[in-house]
């Protein structure tokens, strides 16, 4: 089993700045009525940070049209005893809570929750399984999948992923014994790791290939540490790995994420006044279209990645610059991209 990683580990290194928030410029919000399920964001109540269901709500109720949203694992409310390979089930526990509060319609028409993604240590591998069994019933009809997360790099400039993970976790041989515990299950696997690892991601889809995959944040775009200032260099090499890892047909990608702190946007965080969704859509647009360019609408999905994404913009300014970024498609591919492959990925209700 990996090592837990420490209390300060698990937070994030910083929590988004409301008043700096405060003065993105107010935008009218782009077709209001367009479909959104938006599949990645978290809910947490760390010593520093409060987002739970009210203050997502506030964000989706910005104007645009969130019918439904997935939570994803973020090491929330895990149980306090117990063995400690079934303690993260209280997070699937958490959430379907979440999810009842939010389906009894009295917070509202959005479906928060209506997917459920949480933590099981892969490298039980197949012992993984009766952990999984017992997400299955504490998600009472919502558990989706898992998110062993691996983002390692050597630099110590780059934060490692909140699951403090070693280097080449995905070819451990009984950590891909878990993902195939995910395939046999019907359930899928979320893939978070960095641009370098890319090629990783594509040997364990191809080494496990009946478990549906969805890779988180673009494939993970870094832009600190020894990858800052040489963005062209880490587009090139990430465009080329991409292109390997879409000849998987179990592979979906997330399209979202790159405005965190890590990404080869974080300077958009130190303007004095956050970007508007133009300079969003200008800055994302060539990663956003290249995923839709090699993956196809069918295989893509827009995210929020809220909180986490809110170190940079507000709710409504991103969804309007994922918008921008989707305004020539046609009408089928921006059903898939907004809510269609959600739904279909995440087995969501119509």
């Amino acid at each position: 089993m990996t090592t837990a990683p420490t209390v300060e580990r698990q937070r994030r290194a910083y929590i988004p700045d409301d008043a700096w928030l405060a003065k993105q410029a107010k935008e009218p919000i782009l077709e209001p009525d367009l479909p959104i399920v938006d599949p990645h964001h978290h809910l947490w109540h760390h010593g520093n940070h409060r987002y739970l269901l009210d203050e997502l709500l506030a964000d989706t109720g910005t104007g645009h049209n969130v019918t439904a949203t997935v939570y994803i694992d973020c090491r929330s409310m895990y149980r306090a005893g117990g063995p400690a390979e079934m303690r993260p089930v209280g997070e699937t526990e958490f959430a379907n809570g979440v999810a009842a509060m939010s389906a009894s319609g009295t917070y509202g028409p959005t479906r928060a929750c209506a997917g459920i993604v949480s933590y099981v240590d892969m490298t039980l591998g197949d012992r993984a399984r009766a952990v999984l069994e017992a997400h299955i019933v504490a998600g009472n009809g919502r558990f989706r999948g898992i998110r062993h997360a691996g983002g390692w790099d050597a630099s110590p400039d780059v934060r490692n992923s909140h699951t403090n993970p070693p280097q080449g976790l995905y070819g451990q041989t009984n950590y891909r014994a878990g993902v195939a515990q995910l395939g046999a299950l019907g359930l899928t696997y979320e893939a978070w790791q960095y641009h370098p690892q890319l090629r990783e991601v594509t040997a364990l889809a191809r080494a496990v290939p009946q478990t549906t995959m969805i890779l988180n944040h673009c494939g993970g775009p870094l832009g600190i540490g020894p990858y800052a200032g040489r963005t062209d260099a880490v587009f090139a090499a990430w465009k080329s790995d991409l292109a390997e890892l879409a000849r998987c047909p179990n592979v979906v990608v997330k399209l979202g994420g790159l405005g965190m702190d890590i990404g080869p946007f974080a300077d958009h965080m130190k303007r004095p006044v956050p970007p508007g969704s133009r300079d969003i859509a200008d800055a994302w647009g060539p990663w956003i279209k290249t995923c839709i360019e090699t993956f196809g609408a069918e295989r893509c999905m827009f995210e929020s990645n809220f909180p986490v994404d809110k170190l940079s913009t507000g709710y409504a300014t991103l969804w309007n610059a994922f918008k921008l970024m989707a305004s020539g498609a046609s009408a089928s591919e921006k059903t898939a991209l907004f809510s269609g492959t959600a739904k279909r990925v995440y087995r969501l209700p119509s």
